[in-house]
């Protein structure tokens, strides 16, 4: 496959992904409702995949790569259609995870069809459908490429032991982004953020999930096993922050645009928007800082009922094959479930493209892999209690 020959303008991240309108439907289902959780025996239907050669993906927008005289074309998504013969209705309708949930959640808790075969969500929001029993089991027999060359770091998170339920679409690093020109020096630890001449120009992410993890590990918590009290100290200490003006404001992915004018010199951000800044501004640095970063991924999953099962399981499959995951890292310039990708990219004739290959935000080097860690997921029962403090310390 040809791989592009320049990179998507903008990051599909663009909407805030807080704990806004569907955190009530989504709390109340987290914490165990009986009758939302479905046992293994009610998930699957007939599967029609042999017949019927077809499948419905739902995804995030500007999450898959495009065809540079066509954005309406998906080059990787064509080629797997013309391979298999199996017809692939793609909808990028997911701008929200909360938001989704509540879209889906009433057929899922009444053991009815989604009309989806293959989902994305982010892992935090997965482990609240596992825990719901409301996805499937995949079959491994079927995906060769996922068994292989799926990053041994992303392979058993918390949630889901031996990814029987998800498979990583594509990951990323929550770290800091700062702008190494205007602020004058590095950063290079968490407590850095509260530094004097930084006051009022540091915003943190207003998503609960998304926030929590690096705080922590600026307390040198291990993210991988923390406690309430680990929660509720980063709280204390935020609270603080609030209060003494160091901080400007939480955010959604609008610290983008503040970062670039200027108005902040510092901020939680995500690896693959950093990426994306730096084409434009090379000042704009992303640290790992020395106590550590959150490694988080984005996965696919095969919700309830779904009638095309063996056909998107195969699509996850697809997607693994190192030439086809380094097709879709170029374009979406996040860390790449498949490291067999990046000699696929280091061998690409377009310069531009090779470099990626050399790029530790999309293939984490080893010193980098040291400092990441997958943080354990909120619990149904820490829910509602943690999300109503942050949400009240975040002005949610």
């Amino acid at each position: 496959m040809a791989l592009p020959s320049k990179r998507p303008s903008l990051s599909r991240r663009t909407l805030l992904r807080t704990l806004g309108a569907g955190a009530l439907l989504g709390g109340l289902a987290g914490c165990g409702v009986p009758a939302a959780h479905v046992p293994p025996g009610e998930r699957a239907a007939a599967d029609l995949s042999a017949t019927d050669k077809r499948l419905t993906w739902a995804n995030w927008p500007l999450y898959i790569d495009t065809d540079d005289e066509d954005e309406a074309r998906r080059p990787t998504l064509e080629a797997f259609e013309e391979r298999t013969g199996i017809s692939v209705e793609y909808v990028e309708e997911i701008n929200d995870n909360d938001e989704f949930f509540g879209k889906v959640s009433p057929a899922l808790m009444n053991r009815q069809r989604t009309g989806r075969d293959l989902i994305v969500i982010s892992d935090w929001m997965c482990a609240r459908f596992v825990r719901l029993g409301w996805v499937q089991e995949m079959d491994r027999a079927r995906q060769p490429n996922v068994t292989k060359h799926l990053d041994p770091q992303l392979r058993s998170p918390a949630f889901d032991p031996g990814r029987r339920f998800t498979v990583p679409w594509q990951s990323g690093i929550t770290g800091i982004a700062y702008n190494r020109r205007r602020l004058g020096r590095e950063i290079r630890h968490v407590s850095e953020l509260w530094a004097s001449d930084l006051k009022g120009r540091v915003t943190l992410l207003s998503g609960l999930d998304e926030a929590f993890a690096l705080l922590m590990q600026g307390n040198g918590v291990d993210i991988t096993q923390w406690t309430a009290d680990d929660f509720h100290t980063v709280c204390d200490q935020v609270e603080k922050q609030v209060r003494g003006g160091q901080i400007r404001r939480f955010t959604g992915n609008d610290y983008i645009k503040d970062l670039s004018s200027g108005d902040v010199l510092a901020c939680q951000a995500y690896s693959g928007d950093v990426i994306q800044l730096q084409a434009d501004d090379p000042d704009i640095r992303f640290v790992v800082p020395e106590e550590g970063a959150e490694l988080w991924s984005e996965s696919l999953m095969i919700p309830n009922l779904a009638r095309h099962k063996a056909n998107a399981e195969r699509l996850i499959d697809y997607y693994y094959e190192p030439e086809v995951a380094a097709e879709l890292a170029a374009w979406v310039n996040y860390v790449c479930p498949v490291p067999a990708a990046q000699d696929v990219l280091a061998s690409a004739k377009d310069e531009e493209t090779a470099a990626l290959a050399e790029d530790p935000l999309i293939f984490p080097d080893a010193a980098m892999r040291g400092r990441l860690a997958i943080a354990r997921d909120i619990t149904s029962g820490e829910r509602v209690e943690f999300a109503k403090r942050w949400n009240v310390i975040a002005g949610l």
